[in-house]
């Protein structure tokens, strides 16, 4: 956008017709012309402008659809200084997120109920007002609306007065904003009911469904202690009066949770906790997305990133922090270790295919913006900013965030403005570093060769490659690799490996040599066979989170064909029954994932069969039935191997699941709260038409909207071609909602992606009208990516460039790069899988 004119402040008024789905809005924009210019543009989109004034003037307007782009043609330039410029406007409310749009739900007597929100990130606040609707345009925004009577109107600051209309209808009118980019800018009203705490000065909110509130005491609490944590932490008292959390009852095919400074919007699966209903992993994940949309409040919110580019200042950060709070917070959840198995897997696995890119990518259209929000982003970024942390040490890195924050709130930043404050802090460069891992793609492969002890020490050379599951992923590139690395039991040492030159390195003491120690650096490590031989060995000797972190390093070696898998059998052989439960969800989840790719051939089902026989002991050890006291993570474990058992076609946990099912015609918590999720997916992969039947009568009958949403999505996920043509039946009816929609055609491509992509392409039109507009580049490409057919990329590549926009395309490219690798590395296993299914 040009910056020759820049808002200063917005003072918006909106008035929703709920059950006409339209509003209309007036606003006075005080804007700075910084140069004398006769045109101003701004963002608007899928809005009807009625009038526009300059200063009072009646000015002419033009909408370039395309664009997104209004431009105000003035009669003669306006001058240097500040003016101000007037819209009225009518606009839609969306049935799904994006811009205003409406959430729909049963109430408990089963009554119809509305709730109206916002959803602006990235490029959608031009669809609830004419704005700036960039990043950099930061601006103060008064903000009212017209609520019906008895509903609750809420905002990203608090309400300064609530006067009644003539009508019966409420003028909620809300303090000024600091100010913020209009990403960040929220409304919301409906028949809701608001909880508070205190925090010191900060009043924190959740804001629900009526009857509902209760629920959203477990968030409070954790938001009143997350908020003195991250004040102390950043070094920045949170800015704003309030701090609200708001649940809306339905889901999005993109977002869990957005970050609206002061006004935080969640699905209500992720805030309100339901003891009759949720698990433990539900528990944990509630804590954990509060816990990164309150990181957001700083990174991102207080100080944001300039352009889409660098979004990863946003979201590599607060997952970061969401981990390091959940850490410091929650030490029995054993958060950091989780994160190796889990987070650290899902960076290197996508960062390892000819999909991947760079953290830090050039943005250039509205298109491309959807695209950005990945694991690259989240999840590399997350690793990147940990190893940084690991390299200079917590409190230097505290101290250079703690300089960033000061210096930069309330504006915007680039990434190197980080790099900048952190190497003041630490008082050595940080950047050269930081640029080889967010400039480039790719991941670095680091090999220990050559280990020999002689007088107490051992001597070793590290040499550096690329790790890559396709030729793409395997073109040479080279980093400057910080790691810790050191002879077990001894003294840790710091090195780093600089290029693809041999890296000469001498330890303390003499016994196994241990790479990357405490998986702390974002690398592949691999070893010689000598090397292997001592981990394997001394494997239950290594702290948990190097058995996590070796265990997937070998997998993904087996798998890229850098090392047989029999040095993953190797590891698995010591993975003994009394293991930590985080090492058995992990190895459920790989020894799963081998079978998944085999799956409906004879090689599949002995692997289900092998799994099955490795994972039964376990189950045994746990129990079906949490016992009080429990560890979190023996119920966390609970969950994953009633899973995994059910995917196996276990008959005592299928007829379990049966048993329980049945119970929920006459009673809705039949299902004990700790294993309610597993259950319900395991009776619905395995279900016979008889029982989808009766899961569906279920659904359809049941108020509570986040159980509802969870069957609907059960429903999609049976075994059968015939059950999932019937789910895929069911979308083309009115008996679910739009979002809904989405969601069980999403479930029904786990299992049947080749059902569920040509479904899509022959009901495009029906589709699309339910595909969210930030999910539209990946989200019908998506549903194929999970075929074995080898005519699927092809379809992907053809749908992708008869239905998107150029821009948009990179969505479809990744899938069919990620299917490609998969294929590769699927054969490349074949001959050792077949020969482990055989033992």
């Amino acid at each position: 956008m040009p910056t020759t004119v820049a808002p200063v402040s917005y003072d918006i008024r909106i008035t929703p017709n709920a059950a006409a789905m339209t509003f209309s809005g007036t606003e006075t924009i005080k804007v700075d012309v910084r140069e004398a210019t006769s045109t101003i543009t701004l963002n608007a989109a899928d809005l009807a402008i009625a009038t526009a004034t300059f200063d009072g003037a009646s000015v002419p307007v033009t909408l370039d659809k395309e664009s997104q782009e209004l431009t105000v043609k003035l009669p003669k330039a306006a001058a240097k200084g500040l003016h101000d410029l007037r819209f009225t406007w009518t606009g839609k409310i969306n049935q799904s997120p994006l811009g205003l749009f409406a959430i729909d739900y049963k109430n408990p007597d089963g009554s119809a109920a509305r709730m109206l929100a916002t959803q602006f990130e990235a490029p959608d606040a031009r669809r609830f007002a004419p704005l700036w609707d960039e990043p950099s345009f930061k601006a103060t925004f008064k903000v009212s609306a017209i609520a019906p009577a008895g509903q609750l109107a809420f905002s990203n600051m608090p309400a300064t007065s609530v006067t009644k209309q003539a009508d019966g209808t409420q003028l909620y009118s809300f303090a000024i904003s600091p100010k913020m980019s209009s990403y960040l800018m929220f409304l919301g009203m409906g028949d809701m009911e608001r909880h508070t705490v205190m925090a010191g000065k900060t009043e924190i909110g959740i804001i629900s469904r009526r009857g509902v509130g209760a629920q959203g005491d477990y968030s409070l609490n954790a938001a009143k202690r997350l908020l003195s944590y991250y004040n102390d932490y950043f070094g920045v008292p949170y800015p704003l009066p309030k701090l609200d959390m708001i649940a809306g009852p339905g889901s999005s095919q993109t977002f869990g949770a957005m970050e609206n400074w002061g006004a935080i919007f969640y699905f209500e699966n992720e805030l309100l906790f339901d003891p009759a209903r949720a698990t433990e992993s539900n528990r944990q994940r509630i804590y954990t997305v509060v816990a990164h949309e309150m990181a957001h409040q700083w990174f991102g919110d207080l100080v944001t990133m300039a352009w889409w580019d660098d979004l990863w200042l946003n979201e590599g950060f607060a997952s970061w922090m969401e981990n390091k709070a959940t850490t410091d917070l929650n030490p029995n959840w054993n958060a950091k270790a989780t994160a190796v198995s889990t987070d650290r897997e899902s960076a290197l696995g996508a960062d390892a295919t000819a999909a991947t890119h760079p953290i830090i990518r050039k943005i250039d259209s509205v298109d491309q913006i959807g695209g950005a929000f990945d694991g690259i982003t989240y999840q590399k970024g997350q690793a990147v900013i940990g190893m940084l942390e690991s390299t200079l040490g917590p409190d230097v890195f505290r101290a250079g965030i703690r300089r960033y924050m000061a210096k930069y709130k309330y504006g915007n930043t680039v990434t190197d403005q980080l790099w900048t404050e952190l190497s003041a802090a630490a008082g050595k460069p940080v950047a050269d570093i930081a640029h080889d891992f967010t400039l480039q793609p790719g991941v670095p492969l680091i090999t220990l060769t050559g280990a020999t002890c002689s007088g107490g020490m051992t001597k070793a050379t590290l040499t550096q490659g690329r790790f890559g599951l396709d030729a793409v992923s395997k073109q040479p590139l080279t980093w400057r690799v910080p790691l810790r690395l050191g002879v077990l039991g001894q003294t840790d040492s710091d090195v780093i490996v600089r290029g693809a030159a041999p890296t000469a390195v001498t330890l303390k003491g003499c016994g196994t040599v241990v790479l990357n120690q405490g998986k702390g650096s974002y690398l592949r490590a691999k070893y010689d066979a000598a090397g292997h031989a001592a981990i394997v060995r001394d494997f239950t000797k290594l702290p948990l989170t190097d058995q996590l972190g070796t265990l997937g390093d070998d997998f993904a070696l087996a798998m890229s064909g850098d090392q047989d898998l029999a040095g993953y059998l190797a590891l698995l052989d010591r993975v003994s029954v009394e293991a930590d439960p985080i090492e058995w969800a992990m190895v459920s989840g790989q020894i799963g994932g081998i079978a998944e790719r085999f799956a409906n051939t004879p090689l599949g089902d002995t692997l289900d069969r092998r799994n099955a026989k490795l994972l039964a002991p376990v189950m045994r050890r746990v129990g079906y039935q949490a016992v009080a006291g429990e560890s979190p993570l023996v119920t966390n474990l609970r969950e994953t191997l009633i899973r995994g058992l059910g995917a196996t076609g276990d008959a005592e946990i299928m007829a379990m699941a049966r048993k329980y099912v049945a119970a929920l015609a006459t009673d809705p918590n039949a299902i004990p709260p700790a294993i309610r999720a597993p259950i319900l997916s395991t009776y619905a992969l395995n279900a016979t038409p008889a029982e989808w039947d009766a899961l569906l009568k279920i659904a359809l009958a049941e108020k509570n909207p986040v159980a509802r949403n969870g069957y609907i999505r059960a429903l999609g996920g049976a075994r059968s071609d015939a059950l999932a043509q019937r789910a895929l039946d069911l979308i083309k009816t009115d008996q679910i909602s739009a979002p809904q929609k989405a969601g069980l055609l999403r479930a029904v491509a786990g299992r049947h992606p080749d059902m569920a992509f040509d479904f899509a392409v022959a009901n495009f039109a029906l589709v699309d009208g339910f595909t969210e507009a930030s999910a539209r580049s990946n989200y019908v490409p998506g549903l194929g990516g999970g075929s074995n057919d080898p005519a699927m990329p092809a379809k992907i590549t053809a749908f992708a460039a008869k239905n998107l926009p150029a821009g948009a395309q990179n969505g479809a490219a990744r899938v069919v790069a990620g299917m490609a690798a998969r294929r590769e590395t699927t054969e490349r296993l074949r001959p050792a899988v077949t020969a482990w299914a055989a033992r």
